[in-house]
Parts: C-alpha cells; sequence; structure tokens
C-alpha cells in the first residue's frame, strides 16, 4: 500500500489544493473515476457555456429585424456545435490526464475511491481496481450528480439528464424539462433557440427559485413567452411508449410542513424528457461509515468554519459541501483550505458576497441578499429598480432588462439582482464593492463610469432615489 502526505478525491478545485501540495514538497495522490477536472469541466459549466453561446449567436441574427436588418439563417449544422464543444472539452480533460501521468510529484488513481478506515482508500472500480492508498491529509472533493426524483415511473422510462444532454447532436422536436432551476432555464434556451418546442414543469411558483423574487417572476413571464412553463406543478408519473415520452403533474402547494399535491393532474407529452432537478452530493458513494466524517440530512459533508470535516486531518469543498453549488465557490474553498492546511494562520472560509448568474436568455445575476430574505427577518432596507433602456446603451439594444438594488439605511450594499444582457458581468462591479471596497453605495456611486457603456446600469442603479422596505414600511 503506497502511503502519501495529502491524497485528494475529485479532480476539480481540488487539484488546485493538490498542487499546493506539491509545492510544499509534499508526496500526492489524487483519486478521479471520470474524466479529469472535474464536473465543471466535462459535464458543466464549460461545455453548458461553449454551446450557450452559439444560442446566443443565432438569436442575434433572429433579432436583427428589430434594428432594421434584413439577416436569415440557412443551415444549422447542430451536430457539429455539438462536436466541436465536446471534442475541445474532451481535449482539456485530456491534457490535465496527461499533465498528471507524466509528473513525477502526481500520482494518479483511476477508479472510484472508498475509504476502508479513515485515512486509507481502496479504489473499486477503475483502471486501479484493488490498489490502496493512504494519506496522512486527505480532501474530499468529490462533487455532485444529477437527482432524480422518485417520479412513478421513471425508471422504466428513458431520460436524459444534464449530461446527456449536453452531447445530443440532434435538438427534439419537442423537450419536456422537469425541474425549474438554472440548469433547466439554460438548456431550455439552448434548446428552444435551436428550434425545440420546449415544455417546463416546475414545483416553485417561479422558475429560478434561488433568485430574488422580483427577477424570477420577471424572467419566468419571459420564459412563458417562449414556451410553454407549468410552474406550480409537480411531475408525479412518467410513461414511454412509441417514442413518446408522456408526464403527468399535479398543482403543487407549500407549506409549513413541506408540500403536496393538490387539485387535476395535466398531461404533457414530447419526444425527449430532461430531468433537471438538482444535484445530490456523492458523499453516499465514498464508505464514510468507516471514518468519522458525518455528513447532513441530505448527504452533504459537514464541515467547520475552515472547511475541515468531524474528522482529524480530512478536509472538505466543492459542491459536496453543499453551501453554493458554484465552480467559482469551489474556487475559493480551494484556496481556504490550502492556506488552512500549509498555512501559518488558519482563516474560516469567507463567503462574502457570493455572486450567481444563469446564462440563459435573458441573463440572470445575483449577489448578496434578496428582498423576501430581509422582509422575513423584519430588517429594514431600502430598494431601488433601475430599466436598462434608460441608459443610451440599453436603449440601442432594444432590451428591457433591469437592475434591483438593495442597500441598508446607512448605505451598505446588502444585495443586487439584475436580468438583462450581459447581466453576469455587470454584477461583477457590485461584488467587488461588496467584497474589496467599503461595501457601501459610495464604491458605485463614486467611481466613473465610461459613457454610454452598459456598466452606467449599474452606477445609475445605485444612484438617485431609494424605496424603504421592511420592518412594516410601504414600498
Amino acid at each position: 500500500m503506497e502511503e502519501f502526505d495529502f491524497v485528494v478525491i475529485g479532480s476539480g478545485s481540488g487539484l488546485d489544493v493538490a498542487n499546493a501540495a506539491v509545492n510544499q514538497g509534499q508526496s500526492v495522490a489524487i483519486v478521479e473515476k471520470g474524466p479529469l477536472g472535474g464536473t465543471c469541466l466535462n459535464r458543466g459549466c464549460i461545455p453548458s457555456k461553449l454551446l450557450l453561446y452559439h444560442a446566443d449567436v443565432l438569436e442575434t441574427i433572429e433579432r436583427a429585424g428589430e434594428f432594421h436588418i434584413d439577416a436569415s439563417v440557412d443551415d444549422v449544422a447542430f451536430d457539429e456545435i455539438v462536436r466541436e464543444v465536446n471534442e475541445e472539452v474532451e481535449a482539456d480533460s485530456e491534457s490535465i490526464h496527461k499533465g498528471l501521468r507524466s509528473s513525477s510529484q502526481h500520482e494518479l488513481y483511476e477508479g472510484e475511491g472508498r475509504f476502508v478506515d479513515e485515512k486509507t482508500i481502496e479504489i473499486t472500480d477503475g483502471a486501479d481496481e484493488g490498489e490502496r492508498l493512504r494519506g496522512d491529509t486527505v480532501l474530499i472533493a468529490a462533487g455532485t450528480r444529477p437527482s432524480i426524483p422518485p417520479i412513478d415511473g421513471i425508471e422504466q422510462t428513458e431520460y436524459m439528464t444534464s449530461t446527456e444532454a449536453l452531447q445530443l447532436e440532434t435538438p427534439p422536436e419537442h423537450l419536456v424539462i422537469i425541474g425549474g432551476g438554472y440548469i433547466a432555464a439554460e438548456l431550455a434556451h439552448f434548446f428552444g433557440t435551436f428550434g425545440s418546442d420546449v415544455t417546463i414543469i416546475g414545483r416553485r411558483p417561479n422558475l429560478l427559485p434561488d433568485a430574488d423574487e422580483e427577477v424570477a417572476e420577471a424572467f419566468t413571464e419571459r420564459y412563458a413567452e417562449r414556451f410553454t412553463v407549468h410552474t406550480g406543478h409537480a411531475a408525479t408519473a412518467v410513461s414511454q411508449s412509441d417514442g413518446t415520452v408522456t408526464v403527468e403533474a399535479q398543482p403543487y402547494e407549500y407549506g409549513d410542513d413541506g408540500g403536496s399535491t393538490v387539485g387535476d393532474p395535466i398531461t404533457v407529452t414530447g419526444d425527449e424528457l430532461l430531468v433537471a432537478a438538482g444535484r445530490r452530493p456523492n458523499s453516499d458513494t465514498l464508505d464514510l461509515d468507516a471514518t468519522g466524517v458525518e455528513t447532513d440530512d441530505q448527504g452533504f459533508i459537514e464541515t467547520d468554519e475552515y472547511l475541515q470535516t468531524t474528522a482529524d486531518d480530512i478536509w472538505a469543498l466543492g459542491d459536496i459541501v453543499g453551501e453554493y453549488l458554484l465552480k467559482h465557490s469551489a474556487n475559493h474553498e480551494a484556496q481556504t483550505v490550502a492556506r488552512n492546511i500549509f498555512g501559518e494562520d488558519p482563516q474560516p472560509v469567507d463567503y462574502t458576497a457570493m455572486p450567481f448568474a444563469v446564462f440563459a436568455a435573458p441573463e440572470v445575476a445575483g449577489v448578496g441578499a434578496r428582498e423576501e430574505e430581509l422582509e422575513d427577518a423584519g430588517r429594514e432596507y431600502a430598494t431601488r429598480t433601475y430599466q436598462y433602456d434608460q441608459t443610451a446603451r440599453g436603449s440601442a439594444m432594444k432590451t428591457d432588462g433591469f437592475l434591483k438594488a438593495i442597500i441598508d439605511l446607512d448605505g451598505e450594499i446588502l444585495g443586487c439582482h439584475i436580468i438583462g444582457p450581459d447581466a453576469s458581468t455587470l454584477i461583477q462591479e457590485v461584488v467587488v464593492a461588496m467584497k474589496a471596497g467599503s461595501g457601501t453605495v459610495k464604491d458605485i456611486r463614486e467611481s466613473i463610469h465610461i459613457h454610454p457603456a452598459l456598466s452606467e446600469v449599474v452606477q445609475r442603479g445605485f444612484s438617485g432615489q431609494f424605496s424603504r422596505g421592511g420592518s412594516g414600511h410601504s414600498h
């Protein structure tokens, strides 16, 4: 059995910590059952955003008439788009694989790792099956996988998750999506732009339920204009016959004790079914019972504020800890873990101003508190909503997006939520102000903004008159 100073399970953001260990002169082992690079590179944000940009280009051409430009699309090589993206992803993954295999400072174990005891891992499946290794320090960065809800008939029905959808070389005629989060929204945009009829079934009252409610409502309204949207419905049964998938869904109501189906069901049919109902942690594949590592009710690994688990010298980061299922959060956590393992001054992980973005059409991005959270907490705050088309650039783009700024009564930025073109870029100024500046509206108001750039949406959104809310105040 090989022994190492440092072992990481997973080759996504955990590789950053592995490289930090190498730089400290430690012996390092990496355990990975799939392609190198983790979920983001192989099955998540990289291939999806590469594909989505193609949809954005096509949508731009189709909108040309609004700008008095006569343009048409003669042909779309959809299969070539998908193959090109997947070939690029595979090349990047293979580059990581070759780098690790040729490194004298890393040892790569290819297969699924399971704990035999607190510090010993056995490879149970893959090229290195049967191998055992032990680490003085172990990092669990094994990620998540698509969650499949317990719907009647789902096991007898052919369906896709996001993994298979990103490799589909022919757009469905009619795609039915179960789920209303960001994966559902992005893939609906992609396939819908390339000609698929799309039906979305989501349990929450709005799509993107983790976004600010006002933004989520606006996004749902936009999608209802493009697609068939059944929010507030839970898929209860699915079946398949002669190439047709049938989904039965019932109205869904949330209560103090959770939620339940009510009322008469609806029936939806299509030729492909995509299940995009969230993610579940891979902790159940690791035999954590052999360790002192504890998980919560959903299977996410419990860590302290330094990202150490309930077992000595075992750390965890990324999706499997369940704090933010975002690649930039995992990268941020990797920096924290590396500092806390190899540095002299351990510091808690700081999730201040953790942003998110949804690369749909329209784009959505946000950071900080949502208004409904502040309202529920009884906090005083003030809001200001500013429309894109009130700026010269936004007007030229013929767009109806908006920014919603939320501050406390002393001017501290509590949150910002944007729906519209380049929302994922515009939010970054607010993140910097909250994280690296004074954290107040002064940072944005006193910065010079290029005129007439789209960034004026942010500048003007945080200037002018705010409406007071919270603690009984009306807006």
